[in-house]
């Protein structure tokens, strides 16, 4: 399963917000063996979100949306995404009777807060108020990082792949003298390979198989100096 991720808000691409919520799905998504193809991050305009997730959603298995999500003028993404879809937005019954019965009224809430794209299934949030909403392989998840986790886990199983296996090795030397053992490395074994320079060399070493990443990582540990 491949998937892309795309991040929502003015706010990321001026710098004032770190985007935590695609480094955390990158990483729960490697964790099911699952492939992050692609990462964007957009600003809150309904017209770069429906260009950009019509194109990825005929690319990739899934399209993993965060952010914009609510009833304020700059809560975008649900537009964005119908928009994509060529479906209108509407409110969405399933989502209100839930928020209800988490203790909102109708009075209490906003207006748009309970719309998603029509025919969306709602996504519930355990964390906070603005549903979700999953449609034709995109899943749209709030910004507030609380709240996408606690969506994301509720949905996790919707997401599979096949487990990959990693280990890293670690190299007391310059990255530029590490070339010809790396390349050997890699004709001797059916594993990926990334380095990282720093103080050290990191050297991450991946492959579909355990044994196979545990050897070369062995092999590769006594080729190099070690810190």
């Amino acid at each position: 399963m491949n998937v892309a991720v795309v991040t929502i808000g003015d706010e990321l691409l001026a710098g004032r917000t770190t985007d935590t919520n695609a480094t955390w799905l990158c990483e729960r998504l490697a964790e099911r063996g699952v492939t992050v193809e692609r990462v964007t991050t957009l600003p809150d305009r309904v017209g770069d979100i429906a260009r950009v997730v019509n194109e990825y959603r005929a690319e990739y298995d899934a399209v993993i949306v965060t952010g914009g999500l609510g009833p304020t003028h700059d809560d975008v993404t649900m537009d964005g995404v119908a928009a994509a879809l060529g479906r209108s937005v509407e409110e969405h019954d399933d989502a209100l009777a839930w928020l209800e019965a988490d203790g909102y009224s109708r009075g209490d809430l906003a207006s748009g807060t309970a719309e998603l794209p029509a025919g969306a299934r709602a996504l519930h949030n355990d964390a906070g108020v603005a549903p979700g909403a999953a449609l034709e392989g995109i899943y749209v998840l709030p910004g507030v990082p609380a709240e996408m986790k606690a969506m994301f886990e509720s949905i996790e199983d919707e997401f599979t792949g096949t487990p990959t296996y990693r280990e890293a090795v670690v190299a007391d030397e310059p990255e530029s003298a590490l070339l010809d053992r790396i390349a050997e490395l890699r004709d001797r074994f059916d594993v990926s390979v990334g380095s990282y320079p720093g103080e050290s060399v990191r050297i991450e070493l991946e492959a579909g198989d355990e044994a196979t990443v545990t050897d070369a990582a062995a092999w590769l540990r006594d080729q190099v100096e070690s810190p």
